[in-house]
């Protein structure tokens, strides 16, 4: 009986949720998404996504060229923006730009997309200058971009929406990029609480491993072999460059797992961006669902066991 009751209760739960979660926006053609990141990947498919749902895109593009092909792709709303990230008064120039353009209308959404992954290596292998390459991006790029956005958010009671990633939830690699996407989820958690009182609602994807241009395995495997070039004498002594030759191999053969379908993250901002209750947190990818999230909540001995029993050990570990 009692097991009747539980089953029955937890269907009602995902039957009201999914209701709730199919009401959509009104009137969305006249709100203005700015989207960081829009050369490639994510930010360029979530571009052009958000513009044959007929939203005013505002598209920030790290170069002219990738500026250009977006426009080629898209229809006459879309408006795009150099952009770099790391920058401030890059960062001011282009928030004066969307000033103008959103007007008294306000900013419906952000959607701090940019990001770079490398370099990614042991962290003994790396220099500080390699941590703040990634945390200036990722990390604090995310919070300057927002805070100058912030404003034009309120007014419109709009949405924030955070590429976080699930190595933000268990680190695997050394290197930056977990550390910024820790740092990620800290803003975007910290942020959600104080911004709910003016209707301004915060919103983390945390993506699986997907299949990009900044994830490729060539790409990987020159950013581990730079890592290693850049090594001190003695570290390459310990872990001996059988370890390195190890790794690249592990990397290539994981990067063919990689998923290519972009769109399961997409799919994510967009309802971030147009539903009435929009999530929290959106998993994309098998990966992100039913490996790294339930990792990110069992014992740290079996964590640890799990993330390294497929690596190999440096030349002069005990």
């Amino acid at each position: 009986m009692w097991l009747l009751c539980m089953v029955a209760l937890v269907g009602l739960y995902h039957l009201v949720r999914w209701h709730r979660e199919r009401q959509v926006v009104s009137q969305l053609r006249d709100k203005y998404v700015f989207i960081t990141g829009c050369d490639s990947g994510f930010g360029n498919l979530l571009a052009r996504q958000l513009d044959l749902r007929g939203l005013r895109v505002l598209a920030a593009c790290l170069t002219e060229k990738g500026a250009e092909q977006l426009r080629d792709q898209t229809s006459d709303r879309l408006e795009t923006v150099i952009l770099d990230v790391t920058k401030s008064e890059s960062i001011a120039e282009a928030t004066q730009w969307v000033k103008e353009l959103v007007g008294d209308r306000g900013l419906w959404g952000l959607v701090n997309n940019a990001g770079v992954s490398m370099p990614t290596a042991p962290n003994e292998w790396l220099a500080r200058q390699d941590f703040m390459k990634i945390i200036d991006v990722n990390l604090l790029g995310v919070i300057e971009v927002t805070l100058s956005l912030l404003p034009l958010l309120r007014k419109a009671k709009g949405r924030v929406v955070n590429v976080s990633s699930v190595l933000g939830r268990i680190a695997i690699f050394g290197g930056g990029y977990s550390i910024s996407k820790y740092g990620v989820e800290a803003f975007s958690d910290t942020l959600r609480r104080e911004i709910s009182t003016f209707g301004v609602k915060v919103t983390m994807i945390e993506p699986g491993y997907f299949k990009t241009p900044l994830t490729s395995s060539e790409n990987l495997s020159e950013n581990f072999r730079k890592a290693w070039e850049k090594a001190r004498p003695e570290v390459k002594d310990v872990y001996g460059e059988k370890f390195l030759n190890s790794c690249i191999k592990t990397i290539n053969q994981q990067a063919k797992y990689y998923n290519e379908d972009l769109s399961l993250v997409t799919d994510c901002m967009e309802h971030a961006l147009t539903s009435c209750y929009p999530r929290t947190r959106y998993s994309a990818g098998w990966d992100a669902k039913f490996i790294y999230l339930p990792l990110s909540y069992m014992p740290t001995f079996l964590v640890d066991t799990m993330a390294s029993w497929r690596y190999p050990r440096p030349a002069k570990a005990l």
